[in-house]
């Protein structure tokens, strides 16, 4: 296929009416149930993190993981005793354990005991670069003595060569505003125009079928030549096609 046809193809995807809204069905709905914006970030991000498997699955891993933090998750993470996270020590999903949980409340109860949003983490250069950003993301977010050497296998870098796939799907879900993908928009210093697309085997699958990439295997390089590909077709909105990549995957 050209150019010319692959957007053809996407923007009828992105454009079409849905018989089931996305939302109701992908992990995006779990941030949409709260309205203070800290509570937005952090289940945002975790959800996130937690999206490897099936998506029934990770919703109801985040829902349950959300109600140990009594559905406040900022609140109790600036202000738990040490007892209170004894009740996470059964929660668990695939690999994220104990450990890994008990971490990421560290993280962010230093985070947000001297930022206001999860934003600033992904802007310790002033700007949004996604490769630097994300790498100096992944070095802010274990400068901890205390940071389980375990728990880097849960946040990607670019260093690694990872396609960072979880993180781009935050970082979608906060920069974007889309009620059709469900994407929340409160991030108001990162542009859509910069995100990378989240790139896994789903979206490999179409990627291929188009004849984007022969390539099998997600990696930084790919997401960066890909996502680059998608500016072709709309420089100020490319990831928008995410949704149309997962939906010809899904109806493949």
């Amino acid at each position: 296929m050209n150019l010319k046809e692959i957007h053809q193809v996407l923007e009828e995807i992105y454009e079409s009416d849905l018989k089931v809204p996305f939302i109701e069905e992908d992990p995006v709905q779990i941030p949409h149930q709260f309205s203070k914006k800290q509570d937005v970030e952090i289940t945002a991000f975790w959800t996130a993190m937690l999206a490897w498997g099936q998506r029934v699955t990770i919703i109801n891993k985040a829902r349950e993981l959300f109600a140990l933090m009594d559905n406040a998750p900022h609140d109790f993470i600036l202000n738990h005793k040490e007892k209170d996270l004894e009740r996470f020590a059964n929660f668990k999903h695939r690999t994220f354990n104990y450990t890994d949980t008990l971490y990421f409340i560290r993280f962010f109860k230093r985070h947000y005991e001297r930022h206001t949003s999860l934003e600033s983490a992904f802007l310790l250069a002033d700007q949004f670069q996604a490769k630097k950003s994300l790498i100096a993301f992944h070095h802010y977010f274990f400068d901890d003595e205390y940071s389980p050497q375990r728990t880097r296998k849960h946040i990607a870098t670019p260093e690694r060569q990872s396609a960072c796939k979880r993180i781009n799907l935050f970082l979608k879900w906060m920069v974007r505003k889309d009620s059709r993908s469900g994407d929340l928009g409160i991030f108001s210093n990162i542009e859509a125009k910069d995100l990378m697309l989240p790139l896994d085997v789903h979206v490999m699958r179409s990627l291929n079928q188009l004849g984007i990439t022969s390539q099998q295997k997600p990696n930084w390089t790919l997401v960066e030549e890909v996502s680059n590909f998608l500016r072709q077709l709309d420089e100020k909105d490319p990831i928008k096609y995410d949704y149309s990549l997962f939906m010809l995957s899904k109806n493949r």
